[in-house]
């Protein structure tokens, strides 16, 4: 997988503080909006926990000594929020999950792979599209359940498949 490239902005300090500058500042939540979202896709990370936020390396930069504000990471957050890109778990708004790609993008991938291996009229365990020899190649593979859970749910929706369970394992049958 390799080690996450930061982009340029990441050590210039000004970055790390919202800047007052509407223009200015909305070209900095872009910029962080797009940090989080490729820091977590490389990193195959779904969850984010505010407590431990301001001490990781996506809103810490130590080789400057420079981080994110709490307040500053929970307008990021309500920026990704805005566009659909993370769901808060709790009320108390103390972990997030976080979205690189929409519920209906992980869909349409997942009935890609269907469609291109001819598995339509087949059921597949929950857990072979997770962590399946099959699906060690494809981006949904490690997929958080939840968020395998809302694909799955946007793929019934639409007919094209159909949850099953039987003798307490978690299927999916693809039309």
């Amino acid at each position: 997988m390799g080690n996450f490239e930061f982009p340029w902005q990441y050590n210039f300090p000004p970055f790390f503080t919202l800047q007052p500058n509407a223009d200015t500042r909305r070209k900095q939540l872009d910029a962080w909006r797009s940090l989080v979202l490729d820091y977590h896709r490389h990193n195959k990370q779904y969850t984010l926990d505010i407590a431990e936020a301001q001490s990781s390396d996506l809103f810490f930069n130590k080789s400057i000594n420079r981080k994110l504000s709490l307040e500053s990471i929970n307008t990021v957050l309500e920026e990704l929020r805005k566009t659909e890109n993370l769901e808060w778990k709790d009320k108390s708004k103390k972990q997030c999950m976080i979205m690189w790609r929409s519920p209906a993008e992980w869909a349409k991938l997942i009935y890609q792979w269907v469609t291109n291996n001819g598995m339509n009229n087949t059921v597949c365990t929950i857990y072979e599209l997770q962590n399946g020899d099959d699906t060690k190649d494809e981006d949904f593979h490690g997929l958080d359940s939840w968020l395998l859970d809302k694909a799955l749910k946007l793929l019934v929706s639409q007919h094209k498949a159909e949850t099953i369970s039987y003798d307490g394992s978690d299927g999916v049958k693809f039309f």
